[in-house]
């Protein structure tokens, strides 16, 4: 089982937040269960991580065997296209305003729907409205 993996669960582990033991324990899980991958735009979020350099970043995703699919090809991006659309219309239609998601979480969520069978998020509530169909494993 091909497990993505959101930002907010590596960046909880290194900022040692109160879930970080647990994130680092479903991550030991999911990697157990099958491979670990992440989209191009969490390792674009993960070098923004306070302290973090590519060196670091690189040495992280080497030492757990998490693999950066930096290829989002034509089914990725129609499948952000039409999923952010719908969010940007509900949000319009509630008067909500304009859209405040950013365009990476969709981005995330259709790279784990096309390419893996589950997402590892602490976000579980952001992608299920959004990704219905997308197996969620939360922290």
């Amino acid at each position: 089982m091909r497990t993505a993996v959101d930002t907010n669960v590596v960046s909880a582990v290194w900022s040692r937040e109160p879930l970080a033991t647990r994130a680092a324990d479903r991550l030991g899980k999911a990697h157990g269960a099958g491979g670990l991958v992440i989209a191009a735009p969490v390792y674009v979020e993960l070098l923004a991580h306070p302290n973090a350099t590519p060196e670091f970043v690189d040495r992280f995703l080497t030492d757990t065997n998490i693999v950066v699919d930096f290829v989002l090809d034509e089914p990725i991006w129609r499948a952000v296209g039409t999923r952010f659309a719908a969010y940007a219309k509900r949000r319009r239609q509630s008067a909500g305003g304009p859209p405040k998601r950013l365009l990476a979480d969709f981005l995330v969520g259709a790279h784990a729907l096309i390419r893996a069978d589950q997402l590892l998020t602490l976000d579980g509530g952001r992608y299920a409205q959004d990704f219905p169909e997308l197996a969620l494993l939360a922290v």
